[in-house]
């Protein structure tokens, strides 16, 4: 008999939903948006295994739903602040995640971040969609150079290191903050205080947990230069985004780029950060390739059929069982 899957959107990129259901008997959330808690409990009894997004909340109530049979649960997504990782390493739950298979084009996204939101890419655009150009002055939308600036790298994993390899194109010089990572060819390591004073630009690249939540602050923001460009795609609880309003508003940061929020999805009720003409501000869409979204839903998939065949998962989080009901390990998280 096949083994169950609840997974949390019926339709995903790739074939990766397709060769799951090959294997297994799949039960798919039917709505059309993002589902709660309660929608997935309703759905969980008796799965081996959850595929879920990086902003579906998968708690202990959720577990208890499945059962012992609960073997996976797979996030086809980087990060996993989603997850009660405590409860699942109670439940003896293996929690996989997709690292590796987003990291270039997610440094793609950075990039466009920082020249957006250095260059003022957004502002102009705007003017000129409501026919506001209508003479050539040499003060408008005037922007700050990225070629021979500054990159800070807060968080050095395979992201970190993807942007820093395309800041390298640009002439910049890179520095980085990470315990985990010392010196190497592309980038210099420096601590917190030296990053935040002496960078043109601060990209953040760290997965959220109690110790990152609002890691960039009103302390940190008045540490950078007024002419500093702060820019995210790792998750929107790293930054405290009223101060970072605050900063922006009162011209004590240049500009910022954001990807990520503390709220998502917005909907109709937008942070305030969206409407200001020195911030740039996308719908979570670091890893948004065709390819690299189905990628993403193949690894998911991937680490499933492993625990499904009693064979060990691909990517584990860190920290977590590769096989089910072994014990955690306790190594860091990168991003």
């Amino acid at each position: 008999m096949k083994k169950r899957v609840l997974t949390t959107r019926e339709n995903l990129p790739g074939r990766g939903l397709d060769r799951l259901s090959g294997a297994a008997d799949v039960v798919a959330w039917p709505g059309t948006g993002k589902p709660g808690p309660l929608d997935l409990a309703a759905l969980a009894s008796g799965v081996s295994g959850v595929l879920a997004l990086g902003n579906d909340p998968v708690d202990g109530a959720l577990m208890d739903a499945a059962g012992p049979s609960l073997r996976v649960i797979s996030l086809a997504s980087m990060g996993f602040d989603n997850v009660d990782r405590a409860a699942a390493a109670e439940r003896g739950i293996v929690v996989t995640h997709t690292p590796r298979v987003l990291a270039e084009t997610t440094a793609d996204l950075t990039f466009a971040l920082i020249l957006a939101a250095r260059r003022r890419i957004g502002a102009a655009e705007a003017s000129l969609a409501a026919g506001s150009w209508e003479l050539f002055r040499m003060h408008d939308y005037l922007g700050l150079d990225i070629h021979g600036a500054t990159l800070g790298l807060i968080g050095y994993g395979q992201i970190g290191r993807a942007v820093a390899r395309r800041a390298h194109g640009f002439g910049m010089r890179v520095l980085h903050h990470d315990p985990y990572a010392p010196d190497d060819d592309l980038s210099v390591s420096v601590g917190l205080a030296t990053l935040l004073a002496e960078s043109d630009i601060v990209s953040l690249h760290v997965p959220l947990t109690e110790e990152t939540r609002h890691l960039i602050s009103a302390r940190e923001l008045a540490a950078m230069k007024p002419t500093a460009t702060l820019v995210s795609t790792s998750r929107g609880g790293v930054v405290d985004e009223e101060a970072l309003l605050h900063a922006v508003q009162e011209g004590r940061l240049h500009s910022a780029g954001l990807d990520v929020f503390e709220r998502e999805p917005m909907g109709t009720e937008l942070s305030p950060l969206v409407a200001e003409p020195h911030v740039i501000t996308l719908p979570h869409i670091g890893s948004a390739t065709e390819a690299t979204r189905a990628a993403m839903v193949d690894l998911a998939v991937d680490n499933i059929l492993d625990i499904l065949a009693e064979r060990p998962a691909r990517t584990p989080l860190p920290g977590s069982p590769a096989v089910p009901g072994t014990p955690a390990g306790a190594a860091g998280v990168r991003a």
